[in-house]
């Protein structure tokens, strides 16, 4: 379990307000891309929506929302990349960047990665399976296993915040799942394509050195401007 690693002290580091408004800017960004109206843009609306329970000035937001549109003649140029390697104690992992410098990330990402194995594309994504992931809270006594049933989900397993659920599915189904499920009980607070380890490496197995190896490293990777998602094979 465990779709996305989340380091420990994580919600510390949360609280640094300027980073966590820097990916949302971008997240909103990319997705208006595709379209300025949220109602229009699944993405975009998750995004909004994300953005305004962290409290997101509305003039930050709609700023965000023009430039990714390119409302005001100055379209966002940001790319997406990803990155696949090992951590410490070959612990596979992907990372996801969105980088306005594909130049400066990818120097930066193999900085990073000394401690580790950085890889070829396809090295580690192989073990990975690529899949939609919604993360969910219950209304009341909410069924999350007929909830998964019922709106076409995959598998469901707890969330990375107390209390929510995490519902995976198909990368197809991601928008039709995720609207189903607020008539099953559920409201969804995010949705996105990512990946689930498919043999990750037992935290149990790792001396309590190597594992604060491998969180320390991770941590270095999360803590990168330029990264917006780091999958990791490894569970409780």
């Amino acid at each position: 379990m465990g779709a996305q690693w989340k380091a420990k002290h994580k919600e510390a580091a949360a609280n640094a307000k300027g980073k966590i408004m820097g990916k949302l800017a971008k997240e909103i960004q990319i997705a208006a891309k595709s379209g300025a109206d949220p109602d229009m843009n699944p993405r975009l609306r998750l995004a909004v929506e994300q953005a305004k329970k962290a409290s997101m000035t509305r003039e930050t937001l709609e700023r965000a929302i023009r430039k990714g549109a390119g409302l005001d003649g100055d379209a966002v140029q940001y790319s997406a990349v990803s990155y696949e390697g090992f951590a410490p104690h070959q612990v596979p992992l992907i990372v996801e960047c969105l980088t306005d410098n594909v130049n400066r990330t990818v120097a930066q990402i193999r900085v990073l990665f000394r401690k580790g194995q950085l890889g070829a594309s396809g090295s580690v994504a192989w073990d990975f399976n690529h899949v939609g992931l919604i993360e969910a809270t219950a209304e009341g006594d909410a069924d999350p296993e007929m909830a998964a049933i019922e709106a076409g989900a995959q598998d469901f397993e707890p969330g990375e915040e107390e209390g929510s659920t995490l519902f995976i599915t198909d990368t197809t189904d991601l928008d039709a799942v995720q609207k189903a499920l607020p008539e099953h009980g559920f409201t969804v607070t995010s949705a996105k394509i990512g990946y689930t380890p498919k043999n990750p490496v037992s935290a149990a197995s790792l001396s309590a050195e190597a594992l604060a190896e491998v969180e320390a490293f991770l941590e270095a990777i999360d803590e990168n401007d330029d990264v917006q998602n780091v999958y990791v094979g490894l569970t409780a």
